[in-house]
């Protein structure tokens, strides 16, 4: 299918010919008829793109400062891979579109194929032949609205919700500050409120639509402005003043300031500079608001991606809400976004469309792409390269995953090993996959699984999706013949754990967990030099891994299944390496949810017995300052201490004699850990990680998680997994 996207290093724009996304559950698969570039919004975002590697820094100040807390904690080769993996993707543009339903997801019932909607969501309703969108960012559009007019449905929410947080009543005078397509259709949208509206732009020409969109007066200069208020508002000031604009400065913000009546609500729904003249509002009492995006619902993952609605008695008007009322008052009559239609570009064509918008060669307004037509036809089949056969003594090479940590760590190192050839690659989107096949020269791209495991090239499968997956992905996987590494954790069930051990025990293939630490090599020195202790081990692990955001994905109890599962896991691992032990007993302890301050805190202690006599304790804490050293390790035996400080240095002591391990850049041992498995799945010999082992770890987890909820000891017994 053809999809408009951007390379964010070089800003490079072109349609691109990708497969279709996946059908998932929650949402549906449409067939994109028109959508929408909104030239304020897409124009900065393609010439942030655009612009230098300073400049994206200036822009994306946040960014910028992970990239230096990534080179303080893990050096320079590895954050120049991060960072050379992220600006080398390519992305998606738009966010408002209209279509036809060709798939219909699990939980997303309520719509039909042949369902005609109208799409939301950056990510989602992308300029692309077709989409995937959650249920919740997806509408009907009434048999009035022709498809064309409902691609108009994101952007008018985001001016309808602007108006809401206005507040205006009917009769009231309301000021809308940039006349560009939000502003258009928020003079319209008042207009159709009972309201009188001033619309005030620097640009002639949009005062002059603005006018044939309802406006009362129009001004384009500071004086008559000020004149054209005074005239609408018999010298009172407005009402209200909405700001639309885009512009660096404060001057929008300041102009409202100066319409404005005493106690008049000023809402700022465009990017505009934010140093408000307190003078200014003081003297008025001005109330200023904030209007965020199409509604309540917007950047709510359990919103927008898991569907879960708000009570309309507690949220009248969310996001989806919106955009059904936007289509309600097109259908009406109310609102006529031909009038601001200014081009119509086939999609294929799309890079001409922006080249306008850019260079100003023609006024642009609204721009709408077309996409051609496939009334009837169902979902698209899924687009493949084919495949070269597989060079002698090389192993085929596949991955089902294609996010940040596939692409930063994983794929660079699988790439480098020697005798492997990189097969196929699947993602969940087509923009995903087509992003890793030409980074690492992959020669399939699909979005769906099913052709990775039915390739009979692909005698290696990495496993590199969220969580909730890995354990029926290894399954299957397993049972198909194929060598598998799994990104841990191994499972997040027991019953995903029990499939994935039977299938396990009756394949030929290799099982492998992304437990990294234990192939680290100061791990390998210090286990080296305890090989012949002869007494049991006290180890104190102390993780320092800083906090998650609320709605991290690793916070949702099944996608993520919590941190326990998700990263003590790696910790768990390396002490069953140290002591050549495996767990039989653990008991522990979380900060109380009730008690965390402002946000999720996975603050843990876990007390851990071994089968050797050994014990170990893991304080894995989310409330440190992250400028400290996220992992130090202390292992006490025979009268010896070993000491590793984030894996960049260690020391080793015995009758006061101390040796000095590591000292280079911080390495926890993935290189070692991806040569050892593909090694080991050329010679189809022993697993690097047996898999009684790999089967403690994810129950010591789903056991670590069980004390914490019954505040009581749970014992482990691996070899349930064996009956």
């Amino acid at each position: 299918m053809k999809q408009v996207v951007q390379n964010f290093r070089t800003g490079e724009l072109k349609v691109d010919e990708l497969p279709p996304p996946a059908l998932r559950p929650g949402g549906v698969l449409v067939r994109t008829a028109c959508s929408l570039i909104s030239p304020g919004t897409e124009r900065m975002i393609v010439e942030t793109a655009q612009s230098s590697l300073i400049g994206k820094a200036i822009s994306r100040p946040d960014l910028a400062r992970q990239v230096l807390d990534t080179f303080k904690r893990e050096g320079l080769a590895s954050t120049y891979q991060k960072v050379k993996s992220r600006l080398s993707q390519m992305k998606a543009l738009g966010y408002s579109a209209s279509g036809e339903v060709i798939g219909v997801g699990a939980g997303a019932s309520e719509f039909r194929v042949g369902d005609r909607v109208a799409c939301a969501g950056a990510g989602y309703a992308s300029h692309a032949e077709v989409i995937f969108v959650p249920k919740n960012l997806c509408c009907w559009v009434p048999d009035t609205v022709p498809l064309e007019a409902a691609c108009y449905t994101t952007v008018g929410s985001i001016a309808l919700q602007g108006i809401r947080q206005a507040e205006p009543r009917l009769g009231e005078a309301v000021v809308v500050i940039g006349l560009g397509l939000v502003g258009q259709l928020t003079v319209q949208l008042l207009k159709a409120a009972g309201c009188q509206v001033l619309g005030v732009d620097i640009d002639p020409a949009a005062c002059e639509l603005a006018v044939r969109s309802g406006a009362d007066l129009v001004a384009h200069d500071l004086a008559s402005a000020r004149n054209a208020c005074k005239r609408l508002t018999e010298g009172n000031g407005a009402d209200c003043v909405i700001i639309t604009a885009a512009a660096k400065s404060s001057e929008p913000v300041e102009l409202a300031a100066e319409l404005a009546r005493d106690r008049a609500r000023v809402v700022v729904v465009g990017l505009v500079g934010m140093d408000i003249p307190r003078q200014s509002f003081y003297e008025k009492e001005l109330e200023l608001r904030l209007s965020r995006s199409y509604g309540p619902g917007r950047y709510d993952p359990e919103y927008e991606e898991k569907g879960i609605d708000y009570p309309i008695g507690y949220v009248r008007w969310t996001e989806r809400r919106n955009m059904k009322e936007f289509l309600r008052l097109v259908g009406e009559g109310k609102v006529d976004t031909d009038l601001l239609t200014t081009q119509r570009v086939d999609v294929s064509r799309a890079t001409e469309a922006y080249e306008l918008i850019l260079k100003g060669r023609e006024r642009c307004c609204g721009v709408v792409l077309k996409y051609p037509s496939a009334v009837g036809q169902g979902p698209p089949r899924v687009a493949q390269v084919s495949t070269e056969a597989v060079a002698g003594g090389h192993l085929g090479v596949s991955f089902i995953g294609a996010g940040s940590f596939a692409r930063g760590v994983l794929l660079p190192l699988v790439k480098a090993s020697a005798k492997i050839q990189l097969i196929g690659v699947a993602a969940a989107t087509g923009l995903s996959a087509k992003n890793a096949a030409e980074q690492f020269g992959f020669s399939l791209t699909t979005s769906d699984y099913e052709d990775i495991l039915g390739d009979e090239k692909s005698e290696v499968v990495f496993i590199v999706t969220r969580h909730d997956s890995h354990a029926q992905l290894a399954s299957e996987a397993l049972r198909r013949g194929k060598h598998v590494f799994v990104e841990k954790p191994l499972a997040t069930t027991e019953d995903g754990l029990r499939d994935v051990a039977a299938a396990a025990r009756e394949a030929d293939g290799l099982l492998m967990v992304g437990y990294n630490r234990r192939f680290a090599p100061i791990a390998r020195q210090i286990k080296e030099r305890i090989r012949d202790r002869s007494g049991p081990m006290t180890i104190v692990y102390r993780v320092n891994a800083g906090e998650l955001p609320a709605d991290h994905w690793t916070h949702d109890a099944t996608e993520g299944a919590g941190r326990v599962i998700g990263e003590v896991c790696h910790f768990v691992d390396l002490i069953q390496f140290l002591t050549d032990a495996l767990p039989q007993r653990v008991c522990a302890e979380a900060v109380s949810r009730a008690q965390a301050a402002r946000s999720v805190d996975d603050s843990t202690v876990v007390s851990m017995s071994m089968t050797d006599g050994s014990i170990a304790s893991i304080v894995y804490s989310a409330s440190g300052d992250t400028s400290v050293a996220k992992e130090r390790l202390e292992v006490f035996c025979d009268r010896s201490v070993a000491t590793i400080d984030d894996f960049k240095s260690g020391l080793f002591v015995r009758e006061g004699k101390k040796t000095k391990l590591g000292g280079g850049p911080q390495d926890k041992g993935h290189a070692s850990e991806i040569a050892a498995f593909l090694d080991a799945a050329r010679r189809r010999g022993e697993a690097p990680i047996a898999l009684e082992s790999l089967l403690a770890t994810t129950m010591t987890t789903l056991a670590i998680v069980e004390s914490i909820r019954t505040a009581a000891a749970v014992s482990i017994d691996v070899s349930a997994m064996f009956g």
